[in-house]
């Protein structure tokens, strides 16, 4: 079954609350929640990720899908802790020089009884993170560079979500692949048939006349 999750990041402040809603109303399975920190990325949306998600939790019963793009993710993990994320991933690249570091991390999220997800950049190899595996509960592949939303689809990430597949086939890894970036109808196709199960998109849910619509054809798009 292929899931949406709704990235609200380029949604108003003014109006959130509102959209909020219509967006559950209209069968989104997350909210994609994009914690920036202005350092490992050049936007900060920090304070106003937290807001927003603080809000969901409030409001709605749909799982938060939290993306960390940060330096220094524990900093930011004690902060969605308390909020029940469905799941949090972060990103690996600032902290591949220590291992322990992840390990720990991972961890730390079990323990809240939260699902570990790890999230690689487009220039990242899934090679990089094959021994953090066994140990969480999905792959975020990225299919645009971090930072910003409303890129284009990078078409050479097709062949790493099919590595990454193969490489959990061989293994009997059972993990949810999730894919972030220029998803629309026909990069949904083929994410999915690359092995995606979880489809993030924002500006193609949020710019439609009828997001219902939208995610109910990202939910077929096979």
């Amino acid at each position: 079954m292929i899931q949406v999750s709704t990235s609200v990041l380029d949604l108003s402040e003014k109006d959130c609350v509102h959209s909020f809603y219509n967006l559950e109303t209209a069968k989104t399975d997350y909210f994609h929640i994009d914690v920036m920190d202005g350092e490992f990325v050049e936007n900060d949306t920090s304070k106003r990720m937290l807001e927003y998600a603080t809000t969901i939790s409030h409001i709605s019963q749909l799982g938060l899908d939290v993306h960390l793009m940060v330096n220094e993710p524990e900093k930011f993990i004690d902060d969605y802790v308390g909020l029940e994320p469905r799941i949090l991933s972060f990103q690996v690249e600032p902290v591949l020089q220590d291992k322990q570091r992840i390990y720990d991390m991972i961890d730390d999220l079990k323990r809240n009884g939260i699902r570990v997800g790890l999230a690689i950049n487009p220039g990242t190899s899934i090679e990089a993170i094959k021994e953090f595996l066994p140990y969480v509960h999905m792959v975020l592949v990225m299919s645009v560079w971090a930072g910003r939303g409303g890129q284009s689809f990078i078409p050479e990430i097709a062949s790493k979500l099919k590595e990454l597949k193969q490489y959990l086939d061989e293994n009997d890894l059972d993990l949810d692949i999730e894919v972030d970036g220029g998803i629309n109808n026909e990069t949904a196709k083929i994410a999915v048939e690359n092995g995606a199960n979880i489809l993030v998109s924002g500006s193609y849910i949020l710019g439609a006349d009828d997001p219902k619509s939208a995610i109910s054809r990202l939910k077929d798009c096979l």
